[in-house]
């Protein structure tokens, strides 16, 4: 790993991955974008890691989005699709992820935030598609259809206005606000509560929300069903009925 992005592998099964370029305001820039591909690989290949959160280094911003300075002296047109690490799109994870957002997350910010499972934010922290601001599109931000209103996702897609944490959290794209000091802690912990489930059942439960976003009911439903055999036939699944008649906390074997 690069200095560019710090990753703390954690006793507990947590993983915290940093973008660690504060006097760029953590802009993707190529060293951070190799960063992130050897971080994001590190924490799917890692079965001692559970769950990861993502966030950004200093006070200003979790990440203003590409470097466009670069974009500039590269005369960058249509990135290719290996350009930016985005899990969902170029990297294929298995566990649950969260963006702990502090400050701005603008444009390639919104991006990575946007491709993590949850998402906790600072009550001084920004989101804004910018893109529109500066010439370029916004693909990626498709899937925000399954996240946010239609119409809400038009204004902001057409607009590029900042969007406050608070508002934010309203229309249902962050999870869980925090003050600016309290912003890591609240991570952890909601990364500690799925820390408690069952790994299997935890995964299945992500496989379920993702083939839901994609599919149509019915098919949704043979798919979730299917991808929650592996749960139901494990060890775990007789060691929870057990703990709750016990009356003790379970003992997961994954």
């Amino acid at each position: 790993m690069s200095d560019a992005v710090l990753f703390d592998a954690r006793d507990d099964g947590i993983a915290i991955i940093t973008l660690n370029r504060p006097e760029s305001r953590n802009a993707l820039g190529r060293d951070i974008r190799q960063g992130l591909f050897s971080a994001w690989d590190r924490f799917e290949r890692d079965p001692s890691l559970r769950v990861a959160i993502l966030t950004g280094a200093g006070e200003k911003a979790f990440c203003a989005g590409g470097d466009l300075k670069e974009m500039l002296e590269l005369g960058l047109e249509v990135p290719p699709r290996d350009m930016f690490p985005v899990p969902g799109d170029n990297i294929e994870l298995s566990k649950p992820t969260i963006a702990a957002v502090n400050g701005v997350a603008f444009a390639g910010g919104w991006m990575i935030a946007q491709a993590c499972d949850l998402c906790v934010a600072s009550t001084n922290a920004q989101f804004a598609v910018t893109e529109v601001k500066v010439g370029r599109s916004s693909p990626w931000a498709a899937p925000l259809i399954h996240m946010i209103p239609q119409r809400i996702m038009m204004e902001i897609l057409l607009t590029g206005r900042p969007v406050s944490a608070r508002r934010a959290y309203e229309i249902g794209l962050v999870n869980r606000l925090a003050e600016p000091a309290d912003l890591m802690a609240t991570a952890l912990a909601l990364a500690a509560e799925i820390l408690e489930g069952a790994p299997l059942s935890v995964k299945a439960a992500r496989e379920t929300v993702m083939l839901s976003t994609e599919m149509g009911r019915s098919a949704a439903l043979r798919a979730a069903r299917h991808a929650s055999e592996v749960a139901y036939r494990s060890a775990d699944a007789k060691e929870g009925p057990c703990a709750f008649a016990e009356k003790r906390r379970p003992v997961w074997k994954g």
